[in-house]
């Protein structure tokens, strides 16, 4: 079991101070965050534009001249998202409903940081078991129960079944059951965890980490 104490943690965060940026051009395209180690958290993000040389080939100048565009609760949207995932994609066309000024070209930027953790997937039906070392506990980072792609848990089951990839539950009930303890089982089904999307296979997907108790 890959655990960390609270000092190695902090350690590794701070190795990780400059982040990730990415930034995808206004329209129907997919803007990607991925993590190689840990999962991301989101820092900031920005749909809009506040600048006159991201996104502007074969703009037109009043397409490119306002510098003061900002969707208000974009940040929110890629964090209830991403936050907790090795690897989150989503459309811009995600905002294309929320102009906050119409007429300028717009896109999207996420600054992002990929924290070290524990990532456990568990497919419905299954146990998940959250386990530390003796005298840690756990901490848990994001807890999500739905599904986003067509491959996880899929073994056997009808293309009916795992079609629907913008499953998302975002859940407190994991860190609420297994929080500060040892190790912890919790099951993966829609009577624990409710149901996102009625007739889709799903999977529980945690991250969390191993520390010693604040009072130690």
């Amino acid at each position: 079991m890959l655990c960390f104490s609270t000092t190695l943690l902090l350690a590794a965060i701070c190795l990780l101070v400059s982040g990730e940026t990415t930034t995808t051009c206004g329209g129907n395209h997919v803007h990607r965050l991925s993590c190689d180690i840990g999962v991301i958290r989101v820092q900031t993000a920005l749909y809009g534009r506040e600048d006159s040389e991201t996104c502007i080939e074969g703009k037109p100048q009043e397409q490119i001249s306002n510098r003061e565009c900002s969707l208000s609760g974009a940040v929110d949207v890629l964090k209830s998202r991403c936050d907790g995932k090795l690897v989150c994609e989503l459309s811009v066309d995600v905002f294309a409903q929320s102009d906050p000024c119409s007429g300028t070209y717009k896109y999207l930027q996420t600054n992002y940081d990929c924290l070290p953790s524990i990532h456990l997937i568990t497919c419905e039906h299954s146990l998940a078991h959250l386990d530390c070392d003796n005298g840690q506990v756990i901490s848990v980072y994001n807890a999500n129960y739905g599904r986003h792609d067509q491959t996880t848990c899929s073994y056997k089951r009808p293309v009916s079944q795992i079609q629907n990839i913008d499953c998302s539950n975002p859940t407190s009930i994991v860190a609420e059951s297994c929080n500060e303890k040892n190790n912890c089982t919790i099951a993966a089904s829609n009577s624990v965890l409710g149901d996102p999307c009625v007739g889709t296979y799903k999977y529980l997907e945690v991250a969390y980490v191993c520390q010693y108790p604040s009072f130690q």
